[in-house]
């Protein structure tokens, strides 16, 4: 077979064509778009799948230009539909792309949109020689290419634009926006999510709501970012996602197509093997191949992780670094190779990444980074089962995942451990207070003159945490004496908890389990629960925590 060059990092459709690069023919999505009829159309896909080759394909195809660009179609499937190539340059088209705003504040965000929206408006420059501006109009074309416009221009540069074109063509343009949420991810990593939120929330509404001056608009992206933060009001958004049988074999590329590829670039290596390495993420009904990731397997000929070394995945890190105990659990399972349910959702609300279980895992999929099976309903909500799709995924979560959550581990366990504390659970408790001292002790020299004071200071900063849920009291009087330690719960059903520590004393030839059995007698004999039991806190916890050097014993009373 013939071995045309491959495209990699190629996304300007007609240089691939012209070029003759290798193209799997998605021309149809023009055929699919049409009959859908939608005002505008949002297609969240993950990285890497093909989106803004695919509207370099629309803008190709639909855009009115000096120079016919029908040559590009006549070999693809959209040329056996004649009322879709009725279409063919016929409409005047807006082209922006922001995939490669990923900026670290907000001023180099805002030069970069700025420059963006100044490209398109030089591209249609030939508008300054009409006579079709009313007012003020051309000052502020000019001042938006020289980009020295005020922010309220650029706001409403997507409607300006588009009532500019239908004056001079006559004709309703086409709006294709390109990674519309890329901002907003480099936003939220970088603490300029609002301004970068509200200036894409206006420049979208202004030209796709009720924008009368518009054939249609589609736009691609991760994410569908939750309607309240960005399309909120815009009722005319058609948003295909994952989960559609829309457009599901336009993204991505099919089993067909990847057999294909690997019988003309690799004959000898097995298709099931690529499969393993490549497939499973689920479009719909269907399976889809990572495009990256075949295109780079079919070049080197190797079955090697490519799409995941395609970015530094800072927001995955961040978001698996400060997630739940359950969380991480959960990610232990997907490691096994286990499926784990969850409630699926469709748009994600940044500020809730963090937070919100839910929101966590929609990110997940969306992203990329775990795939789905059949939806399953319970009352108004929707379940899956989430999974790995692949060993290339496989190997993200098992170098770099695991990674994270091994440097996450001090801390998820130290949650854990507080959590055992308070509910009771002092046998696991103890066993992960052992652990997590002596891990804590070895960073420290505790031989000093004085070790009570270091053990002291690292039993009440343990307990820091816990400052929400109770008060947290150190040598105050109780009974007949003064307490080390006290935890008393807001809620009084909850466990009030009282810890006396000791370090043994060599020279009276104690071991750990006599100073623990004497700072319980000395619990009991000086009656410190009095305090507890004055508040009617009927659970109460007696514990004596004994340290020899790097040594640590945890008694109940």
């Amino acid at each position: 077979m013939n071995k045309k060059m491959l495209p990699i990092g190629i996304s300007d459709f007609k240089t691939l064509i012209e070029r003759n690069y290798y193209y799997a023919d998605k021309s149809l999505l023009i055929k699919e778009l049409l009959d859908s009829g939608a005002a505008a159309t949002l297609i969240p896909r993950p990285r890497r799948f093909g989106k803004t080759l695919n509207l370099s394909l629309l803008q190709y195809f639909f855009e009115k230009t000096d120079e016919s660009n029908a040559h590009l179609f006549k070999d693809m499937a959209i040329a056996k539909h004649s009322k879709c190539m009725e279409h063919q340059g016929k409409y005047p088209v807006i082209f922006m792309t922001f995939k490669d705003v990923k900026v670290s504040s907000w001023s180099e965000c805002w030069d970069a949109i700025k420059k963006i929206i100044s490209a398109e408006f030089k591209r249609h420059d030939y508008l300054l020689e009409s006579n079709i501006f009313k007012g003020n109009e051309k000052v502020s074309f000019q001042e938006i290419c020289n980009e020295t416009a005020q922010l309220v221009h650029y706001s409403s540069s997507l409607v300006d634009l588009s009532a500019y074109l239908i004056r001079f063509y006559k004709q309703k343009p086409i709006i294709l926006i390109d990674e519309y949420d890329a901002p907003i991810h480099a936003g939220y990593l970088n603490n300029y999510y609002d301004q970068v939120v509200g200036f894409i929330r206006n420049f979208l509404s202004g030209g796709l709501k009720d924008n009368s001056n518009l054939q249609f608009a589609v736009m691609t992206g991760i994410l569908r970012i939750a309607k309240e933060s960005i399309f909120s009001g815009l009722n005319n958004l058609k948003v295909c996602s994952l989960r559609d049988e829309r457009y599901s074999d336009k993204f991505g590329l099919t089993e067909a197509e990847v057999k294909k590829i690997v019988e003309t670039y690799h004959p000898t290596i097995a298709l099931d093997d690529v499969r393993d390495w490549y497939d499973g993420y689920m479009s719909g009904s269907i399976k889809m191949y990572n495009p990256w990731s075949i295109i780079n397997f079919a070049d080197t000929g190797n079955l090697d992780p490519y799409w995941v070394n395609t970015s530094d995945n800072v927001l995955i890190k961040q978001i698996i670094a400060s997630s739940s105990v359950t969380f991480k659990k959960d990610c232990e399972l997907l490691l096994a190779g286990k499926a784990v349910k969850q409630e699926i959702r469709d748009d994600v609300a940044f500020p809730e990444i963090k937070t919100n279980a839910e929101t966590l895992w929609s990110f997940l999929f969306l992203c990329g980074y775990v795939t789905f099976d059949t939806v399953i309903r319970e009352d108004v909500s929707r379940f899956s089962h989430f999974s790995i799709p692949n060993k290339e995924v496989f190997y993200l979560y098992r170098t770099i995942i695991k990674k994270w959550l091994e440097e996450a581990l001090s801390l998820a366990t130290y949650q854990l451990m507080l959590s055992h504390l308070t509910s009771g659970n002092t046998v696991d408790f103890k066993k992960m207070f052992k652990r997590f001292a002596q891990e804590s002790l070895s960073s420290f020299d505790v031989g000093g003159k004085e070790p009570e004071k270091f053990y002291h200071a690292l039993v009440l900063g343990m307990f820091a945490n816990l400052h929400t849920t109770h008060i947290i009291k150190s040598n105050r009087e109780s009974g007949f004496g003064r307490y080390d330690v006290m935890l008393i719960p807001h809620d009084k059903t909850k466990h009030g908890i009282v810890i006396e520590f000791k370090k043994v004393d060599i020279d009276d030839n104690e071991t750990l389990e006599t100073a623990a059995q004497n700072a319980l007698k000395q619990i009991a004999d000086k009656k410190y629960v009095t305090e507890l039991e004055t508040l009617c806190i009927k659970q109460i916890i007696k514990l004596a925590i004994v340290f020899e050097g790097k040594d640590v014993l945890v008694l109940e009373g």
